[in-house]
């Protein structure tokens, strides 16, 4: 863990770095880690991805599209399990900032098809490269064989098998 920067209490003084606390059975915990880790990968991204205003989220749904041009703000949804009114806040962020669009199916007009825009495509691009730079380093702390390992050993969580 690390400790806590110095804070200026009312006086303007500053407040002593205190050690981190102990974890206790939490150490022992598998969801603790996770949460842990996934909070440094988090910030981590957040700070990258600061410059070009995009969230996780966004920034999934527009690698989806990218993809899967056309898809439905339902399908986005079930992929990333999240509900529809998240996603349908989701995309209409990302369609007041003329990343995404909508536009009718031609194959059923009830439904709603999401495309990138041109700005889309291009900011994404961007984005990209930013990603790489903050996967990397993280890739950088494991080996090859650690990096496969954790992957799948992840993947065995959440797919349940």
């Amino acid at each position: 863990m690390t400790k806590q920067a110095p804070q200026d209490d009312v006086e303007g003084e500053e407040a002593p770095v205190t050690p981190p606390l102990d974890v206790g059975r939490l150490g022992d915990l598998l969801g603790f880690h996770l949460r842990m880790a996934h909070v440094a990968i988090y910030r981590d991204f957040a700070d990258t991805m600061e410059q070009l205003a995009l969230t996780q989220k966004q920034l999934a749904v527009m690698e989806l599209l990218a993809v899967n041009t056309g898809a439905s703000q339902i399908d986005l949804a079930n992929t990333l399990g999240t509900d529809r009114a998240t996603m349908m806040a989701l995309v209409n962020r990302l369609a007041a900032r003329d990343l995404i669009e909508r536009r009718p199916s031609q194959a059923d007009r009830r439904r709603q098809e999401l495309h990138l825009t041109e700005a889309g495509r291009a900011i994404l691009a961007q984005a990209r490269k930013l990603i790489d730079t903050h996967e990397q380093r993280f890739i950088d702390l494991f080996s090859r064989d650690e990096m496969d390992a954790l992957l799948a050993a992840l993947k065995r969580i959440y797919k349940g098998s």
